[in-house]
């Protein structure tokens, strides 16, 4: 059967994600790769997840962790989230907080919520490929995020209505983003807080790699910087999205909202005619490691993953050529890396998978555009110091 013609026409706008097919390479043993953006699973507290599961099947929980709950999330495991959003400046409730399945069905509620087609969202160049996935279905248009250049709210909407549509959101990765690494100062914050404020736009604050600090000063979050401002969080409009995928456990697929209780309400019902809540008993294990172990497996992952950027980063500069430059992240998982502008980033993946047998990610996709063709993208958490080495030396020789 030919189902072309049946599909709505918003699967147009829908691509296979790069990273998604790149990580299949993992499979090949002879591959050095730097291509996926996710955690070292030797450093899973796979101990402390154990007994969590045991616990709540051997005891009077059992029962409730296999059932049916609320859309809004398990309320121990919110309420330990209001905690610790206080302790980075975000007095909150547990009707702020709606427990995801990840913070990608996050982006993907919020695009859905807030997006029309033609609308446009305001994203950087580059940004998270992800987003860009969980925008996309919605039919937007994007312009190009400029926290700290002239362009004014009348620019902006001006290009907003010509494309059809109004400025929704500006959506951005604050600390360590993915891809780059780079992290937005507090003049940048407050800067994107006044555009927002002019536009009359909601922010989307993604925060999954906040805990991974290694250097430098923890800087407020955009919605810490906004309740300072006006009060208190149902005043403000800022959304931040929280996760669990790069401190505990990617797999267990367990993320949150954090924002006005206005807008919490809305995505309830977003889930409610989605999946109906987050698995219950995986909730309940969050909540159970979370109290027992957070901060010291938190400190535990940082220490190695500081050790292998600084491997990475030692590396790049012993033996990449003249006309490649990088970033230095503070923290995160990514090193963004730009090539002299003669070298395609796909064309180089294609050569290196073949000789050197090294991966990454080519850096266009993860720009609206289509632009940045001589940009790829390397993540450090997966690999030892030795294999860093010996990946870069190979992809240097190749450039």
């Amino acid at each position: 059967m030919d189902w072309t013609n049946l599909l709505a026409t918003r699967n147009a706008q829908m691509k296979a994600s790069e990273i998604r097919e790149i990580l299949k390479l993992l499979e090949q043993p002879d591959i050095i790769s730097f291509a996926g953006g996710i955690p070292d699973p030797k450093l899973f507290p796979v101990e402390e997840f154990q007994k969590a599961y045991n616990d709540i099947l051997s005891g009077q929980s059992a029962e409730a962790a296999l059932q049916y709950s609320i859309s809004e999330g398990y309320p121990p495991l919110r309420e330990w989230i209001c905690a610790e959003m206080a302790k980075v400046g975000i007095p909150c409730s547990i009707e702020n907080i709606l427990i995801t399945s990840g913070s990608q069905q996050a982006l993907d509620y919020l695009g859905k919520l807030l997006l029309s087609p033609n609308d446009t969202a305001l994203v950087g160049w580059p940004t998270y490929l992800g987003a860009l996935g969980a925008f996309n279905a919605y039919e937007p248009t994007y312009d190009q995020l400029y926290p700290n250049t002239n362009r004014s709210a009348d620019d902006y909407r001006q290009v907003a209505k010509a494309n059809g549509g109004q400025v929704k959101f500006a959506y951005t990765s604050v600390d360590f983003a993915n891809p780059t690494g780079v992290t937005l100062d507090r003049r940048e914050r407050d800067s994107l807080l006044d555009l927002a404020d002019d536009l009359d736009i909601a922010i989307i604050e993604d925060a999954a790699y906040q805990a991974l600090r290694y250097d430098g000063e923890a800087i407020p979050p955009i919605l810490a910087l906004e309740i300072a401002r006006k009060g208190a969080i149902d005043d403000c409009r800022t959304i931040y999205t929280g996760s669990f995928s790069k401190t505990l456990s990617p797999g267990l697929r367990v993320g949150w909202v954090c924002a006005a209780s206005p807008v919490i309400a809305q995505m309830v019902l977003l889930k409610q005619a989605s999946d109906l809540h987050t698995p219950s008993i995986n909730q309940m294990a969050v909540n159970a490691v979370a109290r027992a172990c957070f901060d010291t497996h938190v400190a535990k992952i940082r220490t190695a993953y500081q050790t292998r950027r600084d491997h990475m980063l030692a590396a790049l500069t012993a033996h990449m050529p003249k006309g490649v430059s990088w970033t230095k992240p503070e923290g995160g998982m990514f090193i963004w890396l730009t090539l002299p502008k003669h070298i395609n980033g796909a064309e180089l993946l294609t050569q290196s998978l073949k000789s050197a047998r090294v991966a990454f990610v080519p850096g266009q996709a993860f720009f609206a555009d289509g632009s940045g063709g001589n940009t790829i993208r390397l993540n450090f958490s997966l690999a030892d110091g030795d294999i860093i080495n010996e990946g870069i030396r190979r992809l240097a020789q190749l450039l």
